[in-house]
Order: structure tokens, then sequence, then C-alpha cells
């Protein structure tokens, strides 16, 4: 999902509640007119201190309906008659709120005109607003600002009309980079040099190998696929679909972490981690100190990883080896013989297979080291990584580049996300896992992420490390 998409879908929050308050402030504007009160003089006494933070909570309250109202998912390929739709009965559902809790709680609201002439405001002031949006939207797409690069791929006459419709109507947001009628090798090659944000198969009666190889090619380089209704019926992933040209299009969600999800993660992710950078302060305070005497300096080790879509970046622990057998740029001088040992101790000592290694009884960790890494201490730190944006509380384990190298294209998947702190891999036997055992768990908390699943991980977490199952 496209950051321009997500700040425009994240903007029309705030500005509807805004439109709401200026509905209520409105219609009370109107009621104390010269013109309304000519008609129907004012009979209550509703002071203006006493309606303002009546409106604030009231707007806020349409918010939490609009939310429900699926007023604020991702679509760009919405039409504006269905989000009108949405918008009114989601002003009416608020009306009718309002005038069942009066009904049963037995309160006597000074004015049924601030009421009826609020919501007849509130329709109109969030239509106008959600128009200028998508007007905006429109002109920014004209300018070439916050297009999608679009790949097209199959049947020639569907191509060509998406390609006209996409060209005719910039306020689609498309810009196609490029058609062809198969995907081959020569093709894969070609899309990688335009870098597009999404690919799109339009041939009913393309050969299923062929679209699985493409499948498999946009996971590995973190590309949206999305086709034609029909192409085929084998693939269970969750799926989107839109119809554009009148062509019904299906698209392959590898993750629910996109949209309202991906800032409903990122939200959680500053508070918390906000809020055990300042608990855990004299921790850290009391690790750092007893690592200074222990061996000296440096206290924090940078360790070079992957994040997602294989960003690189540093995770920051507590050092838990002797300087002497730390590698990285930290430590320039020794690396290359540290380096070395490491690989011996991998082939001589490492419990797991396949691209990522894990040392038993490692020579390396210092006294205390072991004490840190059994308790996961070391791993502290990255809360300041989570807050920076690096990592998640709640995501697959961060591997180092030489790792993520041997990855087959199966694997790639773990990208699509911010690796975490703690995860479902890692509080399901932690080292005990091997490679392919995790790659899937890490794979299913991807395609099946949900507020509850983040929960019940971090809830486990600390039993897990007391319980200090697959500690190394």
């Amino acid at each position: 999902m496209k950051r321009f998409e997500l700040i425009f879908t994240f903007l029309q929050l705030p500005l509807d509640y805004l439109m709401l308050v200026l509905a209520g402030f409105t219609a009370y504007s109107l009621r104390f007119s010269d013109l309304i009160t000519s008609i129907r003089p004012v009979l209550f006494n509703l002071s203006w201190n006493s309606y303002w933070p009546m409106v604030l909570g009231v707007a806020a309250g349409w918010i939490v309906i609009f939310i429900f109202s699926n007023l604020y998912t991702i679509n760009p390929n919405r039409k504006f008659a269905a989000e009108f739709t949405r918008i009114i009965l989601a002003c009416s559902t608020g009306f009718a709120a309002i005038t069942i809790y009066v009904f049963f709680t037995l309160q006597k609201f000074d004015s049924r005109f601030l009421v009826l002439v609020g919501w007849i405001i509130a329709m109109i002031f969030i239509i106008v607003e959600r128009m200028l949006l998508r007007g905006i939207k429109a002109l920014l797409y004209r300018a070439g600002i916050g297009l999608r690069k679009v790949i097209i791929i199959g049947n020639q006459t569907i191509s060509q009309k998406l390609q006209e419709t996409f060209l005719s109507k910039s306020y689609l947001g498309y810009k196609v980079s490029g058609i062809y009628e198969h995907f081959d090798k020569n093709t894969s090659t070609a899309i990688l040099e335009t870098k597009p944000d999404e690919i799109l198969f339009t041939d009913p009666r393309a050969n299923e190998e062929e679209v699985l190889k493409a499948i498999d090619f946009t996971n590995e380089h973190h590309i949206v696929f999305r086709y034609s209704a029909d192409l085929f019926s084998t693939i269970s992933t969750n799926i989107s679909v839109s119809t554009v040209a009148g062509i019904p299009i299906i698209e392959l969600r590898r993750t629910r972490l996109t949209g309202w999800g991906r800032i409903n993660k990122r939200l959680m992710d500053i508070i918390f981690s906000l809020i055990f950078l300042i608990i855990l302060s004299p921790i850290y305070l009391i690790i750092a100190i007893i690592i200074l005497i222990e061996t000296g300096r440096p206290i924090i080790y940078k360790n070079e990883r992957v994040g997602q879509k294989g960003s690189k970046f540093f995770t920051l622990k507590f050092r838990s080896m002797f300087q002497k057998d730390c590698t990285g740029l930290q430590f320039a001088k020794t690396s290359a013989d540290a380096l070395q040992k490491e690989q011996e101790l991998i082939k001589n000592q490492s419990i797991k297979t396949g691209p990522v290694y894990k040392i038993k009884n490692d020579p390396r960790v210092t006294p205390y080291g072991r004490f840190i890494r059994r308790w996961s201490l070391d791993e502290l730190p990255q809360f300041w990584n989570v807050l920076k944006g690096d990592m998640s509380l709640v995501g697959p384990r961060p591997h180092q580049p030489r790792e993520v190298d041997q990855y087959e294209k199966r694997h790639k998947i773990v990208l699509d996300a911010k690796p975490g702190i703690t995860g479902l891999a890692q509080i399901s036997g932690r080292s005990d896992l091997n490679f392919e055992e995790e790659a899937r768990l890490d794979t299913f908390y991807i395609e099946n992420w949900n507020w509850l699943l983040d929960l019940i991980i971090l809830l486990k977490t600390p039993f897990v490390v007391i319980k200090r199952k697959g500690a190394l």
C-alpha cells in the first residue's frame, strides 16, 4: 500500500471530526439566527457552554460509527456513489442513535431543530469534504504525484482496455509501466527495472504454473499482485475485489498489515515502546554498569539486520560477548578473525539447519552475557528500534543479511512485515524450532494478523521467557 493512499485515508478521520463539530456549531448558530427565531421563537435555554462539550462528544461517537461503516478502509478504486451512500447511512445511524438515546434515557432535549438540522448539515459537510479530498488527489495524480505504477500481463484486449482507462481516467491513480503477454525470465528482468507497485494479470486462461511463478516473484520483491476474476481457483489467501473499467479485479493480500491495520499497529508500537523505555530505564542502567565492570565498552552491540521489504537497519542489544569475538563495524580491527571463528562454531556447534544458525554453549559469550541472554534482557534496547520504526513489538524474528541471502522465494514473505522483539515463532519454541517451522509460523502471523493475535503473543512472551524454553 503506497504511503500516498495511507496519508489521504488517515486525513479523512480528523477532517471528518472537524466537519461534524462545525456542523453542530453551524446548527446552533442557525437556531439563534434572526430568520429562524422569527419563524420559530427560542423556547429553551441551552447555553453555549453546555452545548459545545456535547457536540465534541457526539462527534467522537459518530466517528466510531463511521469506522464500523468502513468509511476509512483503503480502496483507491471505490466509486464516489458508493462512498456517498456509506456517508448517508453512517450519518443516519448517528442521528438514530441520538434519537434512541434521548428516548430511552427519558432525557429532555431542548431543541429538536439542533438534532435534525445538525444531521443534515453533517451529511453535507462530510460529502463536500470527501469531494474536495478526491479533487485534490485527482490534481496530484494529474501532476504525476502518488501514481501507482502497474505492469499488465496477459490478454491483450483486456490489457489495452485497462491502459486506455488508466490514461483517460487519471483520477484512478495508475501509470502503466509496461504490457506483456506472458510472465517469463525476460519479463521479470524488465519488471525489476521499472520497479512497479503492482502486477496485474488479465488472462483468465493463463497457465497456472506461470501465474504461481509470478506470485512467487511478487512475494519476493514485495509487489502487489492482482488478477482478473476467474483466473484460477487454487489460491487460498486474503483477497480484495474491486472493479476497474468494468472488469472485476482481485488483489492477493499477503498481509492484513496494510491501511488502518498498519497505522494502528504503529501507534501501539510508539505508545508501548515509550512506556517500556521509561519503566525499564533503571534496569538499563544496572545492566550497563555490570557490562562496563565485567568487560568494558561498548555496552551496546549494533548488529545489521534485514527489515521490512529488505531494508537494512541495526538492532540494538546489550553486548553479551567478549569484544574480540564480536563482528560488525564496531569491531573492525578484530571482525575478520571473529567472523572466521563464528563460521567454525556454526559448522561444529549450530543446532539449527538452513539459513539461520544457533550455537549451543557458545564460548564467545561472557558469564554475565549468558545470564542476560537466558532471560532475554540483552534485547531490551530494541524498544528503541521499535520507537524509531525499524521494528515492531510483535513480528517475525529479524535476520542477518547473509541469512536472508539464503532464503528461498517462499520465505521472503516474512519481509512483508516489520521484524518484532517477540513473535509467534519466538513464543512457540524460540531456538528449538528449525528454520522451516519458524518461517511457517511467521508466514501464518503475517497472513492472519489481528489485534487479538498480537495481544496473545505479548501476554505469552513473559511466561515463555520465565520458563526459558529454547533460550541459549
